[in-house]
């Protein structure tokens, strides 16, 4: 079945969420209104994009990073001239200009800079078509470039693009304060001689994502900035949905696994069988300290994995978890710990005020949803 709207009426985080959910395969084309952009999708997983307005060429890509000479690039173009059908990517590898795995590299670094540009557009028509990977005619570009062998996770290019755009937001207000004279570049030390006190991890993070929480296009966008923000804190961590009897996979960050959002979101986990999590839920207030063993968390922790070979343990000595409260209730559950490298959990008390705020986002997104489906509905009435 197409998937065929608006960008200000479905998120681009909400359709890659469905392509990624139902593990679907075909070309997903984005026009704006000065350029377009063509995504592939493979069983859910991004395999090649590209956009109009990035300019340039996987080839460009490869002579800009010094990993071919000018003079091949310049080969495999009168090549192309010749066979328009073949990508350059294509001809630079029979060429013996460049390794698979140089393109490999190469493709995802395209792929994130295509889904970074994309999270900036604020409108535009999108439209997916199953199992149509025909690249001919979707959009116009000097070549398709290359296609990944192992499908990159529509997630992880979601964080990355919007930790990207945080980034460059960062760095921008930096430039600005230089500009306009408002840096204090004496600072505090300069005074008294002592040294600046370097700023918590979590209470960064809250700065840099709280703004934007309070204007959130979607419920899965609320779930991203969760994520991203905890990724700045813990080295792996699962987002659950909690429902009456059971909590099921979300999303995830750090797991070491195959196919771990996958894994993730095929998880079920059942509230009666474990009495650890039933009373965090019931309580409804963040837990930082030992794994309780029970049914349920023993399958848990055997599933996602133990520490690297120095540091493996089969149980982690210390885990977070923070539930989120929409609408009264416990609506999702935030699990995290540090196991790949055994390090210590430090503060928590930034995250812990996102998660909050997060859950009056959340609360916000749904009645919203809500409020558009009554519209929807009485519109359709209207008209018959």
């Amino acid at each position: 079945m197409s998937l065929v709207g608006r960008l200000e009426d479905l998120a681009l985080s909400d359709i890659f969420q469905i392509l990624s959910i139902g593990k679907k395969t075909g070309t997903l084309v984005i026009k704006g209104a000065e350029a377009a952009a063509m995504i592939v999708f493979k069983n859910g997983l991004v395999v090649r994009a590209e956009n109009s307005a990035l300019g340039g060429t996987i080839g460009q890509d490869l002579l800009h990073g010094n990993a071919i000479k000018e003079s091949a690039l310049q080969m495999a173009l009168e090549v192309k001239k010749k066979l328009p059908a073949v990508s350059i990517a294509e001809i630079l590898l029979d060429l013996g200009a460049v390794n698979r795995e140089i393109l490999e590299k190469a493709s995802k670094k395209r792929i994130e800079k295509v889904v970074y540009q994309l999270l900036l557009w604020q409108e535009g028509d999108f439209q997916f078509e199953p199992d149509d990977l025909d690249l001919e005619n979707k959009i116009e570009v000097e070549d398709f470039g290359w296609e990944v062998s192992k499908g990159i996770s529509p997630e992880y290019l979601l964080m990355e693009g919007a930790r990207v755009h945080d980034e460059s937001s960062q760095q921008q207000f930096v430039s600005n304060q230089e500009l306009t004279g408002e840096v204090d570049e004496s600072g505090w030390e300069t005074d008294w001689g002592g040294q600046p006190v370097a700023e918590r991890k979590d209470i960064s993070a809250l700065k840099a994502l709280t703004q934007e929480l309070r204007f959130p296009n979607s419920a899965s966008e609320i779930t991203l900035l969760i994520l991203r923000f905890a990724s700045d804190i813990f080295q792996r961590g699962i987002l659950f949905m909690v429902g009456e009897k059971e909590v099921v996979g979300l999303g995830q960050f750090g797991l070491e696994i195959e196919r771990a959002d996958e894994k993730i979101r095929e998880t079920k986990l059942a509230l009666k069988d474990s009495p650890f999590l039933t009373r965090i839920v019931n309580e409804a207030y963040s837990y930082r300290g030992p794994m309780e063993k029970d049914k349920i968390t023993e399958s848990l922790i055997k599933d996602i994995g133990g520490g690297s070979a120095a540091t493996r343990n089969d149980w982690p000595a210390d885990v977070a978890i923070f539930p989120i409260i929409a609408e009264g209730r416990v609506a999702a559950m935030l699990y995290c710990d540090n196991v790949p490298t055994g390090e210590a959990i430090t503060e928590t008390e930034g995250l812990e005020i996102f998660v909050s705020q997060a859950g009056l986002a959340l609360e916000k997104a749904l009645l919203q949803r809500r409020l558009q489906d009554m519209q929807r509905a009485a519109e359709n009435k209207a008209k018959t």
